[in-house]
């Protein structure tokens, strides 16, 4: 099997200061690899003194990289030599006084937000902790909430404190956002029409409690996505996207963006969908699989995370994106999340009751129940339909968003 360069594996021909990089990487941002004595292309060359050469690259290590990554040196086959880096716990770890991370099969400097995100994980603090230089806020909106969702009679003192909101006599960054007035980055929602030219509103929620940017969020989508059906002589309200599933991925995203960074969270909305971008990928500690399962809850932000959890706003134990999908249970399409190096996007499609696919869309749906994803041969021996009449299905499914085109040609799969 031929084994190829990757984010977490690196080759080296020769020991050049080159690799130093690397090394404080791999100690920044998980766990790597670098083989000397072989080619970019894979082919082994070794060296006349393996021994010497670890000997080499060990005094380097030392010597550059402060502090110092815990690592393991070992010869190989081919006389080639394996470095194996830990991810450590005491970072940054700098090179020459920069630190890096890994782009693709590249080792890059870090931005200067980035390495004050590193500080932070190096001292175990997190954004929301760390004081901010306001002496005297007022939080009428946060009083109000508390009043209604905790049966506070008013918020003194103690409560604060109680809420990691006030500590040896400073306000920290979780008690700035959360104040009736502000200086953070806030919301930005632009309404689309029929494309993306245009543009039927635009509203910008900034300089005010992040609590009272997501109410005034919900009011915009309960304009345009909620509407009132008449059944017998009663009236219901419907959602055209399920205003759970829209309160619940803002409410996140207001939680675990990061902060640091001086832009807004975005929400476009379309006829057919709402799209929320929130800046920062994702936080430290958590991969993108367990992410997308609802496996693991790391937030970025404890302090926020907390009081919104004692508003109901959003569920502590990283159940977000399972109540997001929960939300949609019932009907024939899914809400997407993407996953960026420098943000994270959800999709939230209009919903499509069953109801309203015909009873052979039903039946094709119905299939995906038991799989991630199906070939259209896999459709016609489950369903039992002819080829040519799963290939009009699919498409028409494809057009109106309920499946998922992958890949091409022969290698094409659909998903839910």
């Amino acid at each position: 099997m031929i084994v190829k360069e990757s984010r977490n594996l690196e080759f080296k021909e020769q020991v050049t200061k080159t690799f130093l990089k690397t090394v404080s990487a791999y100690a920044n941002y998980g766990a790597g690899e670098i083989r000397f004595g072989i080619k970019d292309d894979g082919q082994p060359v070794g060296f006349v003194d393996p021994v010497q050469v670890c000997l080499d690259i060990e005094n380097k290590i030392n010597d550059s990289i402060s502090p110092r990554p815990r690592y393991q040196l070992e010869i190989i086959e081919h006389k080639m030599i394996s470095l194996k880096v830990e991810e450590g716990q005491d970072k940054p770890y700098l090179y020459k006084g920069k630190a890096y991370t890994r782009n693709d099969t590249s080792s890059v400097e870090v931005s200067r937000e980035e390495l004050s995100r590193l500080t932070l994980q190096g001292r175990g603090q997190n954004f929301d902790e760390l004081p901010t230089a306001k002496k005297s806020l007022t939080f009428g909106v946060l009083e109000a909430e508390l009043q209604k969702k905790a049966k506070i009679d008013n918020l003194n003192g103690d409560i604060l404190k109680t809420l990691n909101l006030y500590k040896d006599g400073e306000f920290n960054n979780a008690a700035s956002l959360l104040a009736d007035e502000n200086g953070f980055p806030g919301i930005d929602i632009v309404r689309f029409g029929q494309s993306l030219d245009e543009i039927m509103e635009r509203k910008q929620l900034a300089g005010q409690s992040i609590l009272l940017q997501l109410q005034k969020a919900v009011a915009v989508f309960s304009q345009y996505y909620q509407y009132e059906k008449i059944v017998g002589t009663s009236r219901t309200k419907e959602d055209l996207i399920p205003l759970v599933a829209f309160r619940e991925a803002l409410a996140n995203a207001l939680v675990h963006r990061a902060w640091d960074v001086r832009g807004n969270i975005l929400i476009g909305m379309y006829p057919d969908r709402i799209e929320i971008n929130s800046p920062g990928g994702l936080p430290f500690g958590i991969s993108e699989a367990e992410y997308l399962e609802g496996m693991l809850s790391i937030p970025r932000n404890p302090i926020l995370a907390s009081v919104f959890y004692r508003l109901d706003y959003i569920e502590m134990f990283g159940t977000g994106i399972k109540r997001i999908k929960a939300a949609y249970s019932s009907y024939g399409i899914s809400p997407q999340f993407e996953v960026l190096p420098n943000a994270v996007q959800v999709i939230l499609p209009a919903k499509v009751k069953l109801a309203e696919l015909s009873g052979d869309e039903q039946i094709v749906l119905a299939k995906f129940q038991a799989f991630t994803s199906l070939t259209s041969s896999e459709l016609v021996e489950l369903t039992g339909f002819s080829r040519a009449k799963i290939n009009r299905l699919l498409a028409k499914m494809v057009a109106k968003k309920i499946l998922k085109r992958i890949g091409k040609g022969r290698a094409t799969s659909y998903q839910r």
